[in-house]
């Protein structure tokens, strides 16, 4: 049985690695090792996640994925979750969650006690979709706050949309043009699109002065 860690975050701005040592540790102490780390930035509430998707081709049937919380798998409604439940059932996989003990009935050998063996896995499996519903509820109960906050903010006069990252903002502009990165190169280590940096840079040099933006489009091909 090989061990795959799962490790997502929802956004760049979260550290979707945070949980590493965590879980390296978790499976150390039981005399296991991870096979490989498969880690992304992409919401929960979605099935459109590369690096999920590539783990459940790469694993083969009897294999593990380990995760720090359920949320980190699925934040998906009813069909989503059943629909992943499916991928990882077709590949007689398992799931280790930290935050559900019965998970870990995965790692020990059951021999000669197949009935056990059988219980815990029943039992698990509605333990997952419980913790898969709570995360779900979780997620829909945050986006209704968040939008009833905006609308009391619009009637309050105070919303002002999504504001930028400023820090961003000017590590695109000190690569871009401070150390003339290309445009790829800039999008690749901020985590952006090239379309961003683009805009980022525009907006930067059309607030400067005429002449010094002559020549830094010149310079940077903008």
């Amino acid at each position: 049985m090989y061990i795959f860690a799962y490790l997502r975050a929802s956004t760049r701005e979260q550290d979707a690695e945070r949980a590493r040592n965590r879980l390296q540790q978790f499976v150390a102490g039981r005399g296991h090792r991870i096979a490989s780390w498969y880690v992304e930035n992409v919401s929960g509430a979605s099935l459109r996640r590369p690096e999920l998707m590539r783990l459940l081709e790469n694993a083969a049937p009897g294999d593990a994925i380990l995760i720090e919380q359920v949320d980190r798998l699925s934040r998906l409604d009813d069909e989503g979750w059943k629909t992943l439940k499916e991928l990882i059932s077709s590949k007689s996989l398992s799931i280790i969650s930290l935050d559900l003990p019965t998970s870990y009935v995965a790692l020990e050998n059951h021999r000669g006690d197949e009935f056990t063996a059988a219980m815990l896995r029943a039992i698990n499996a509605m333990m997952l979709d419980m913790l898969a519903a709570i995360a779900r509820k979780d997620y829909q109960d945050r986006r209704r706050r968040q939008s009833e906050g905006i609308v009391k903010a619009v009637e309050n006069g105070k919303f002002k949309g999504r504001q930028p990252n400023f820090q961003m903002h000017q590590n695109v502009i000190k690569l871009r043009l401070h150390n003339g990165m290309s445009i790829r190169e800039t999008a690749s280590i901020c985590g952006i699109s090239e379309r961003q940096v683009i805009r980022i840079t525009q907006r930067h040099l059309s607030n400067t002065d005429p002449e010094e933006q002559e020549v830094k489009g010149e310079d940077h091909g903008i």
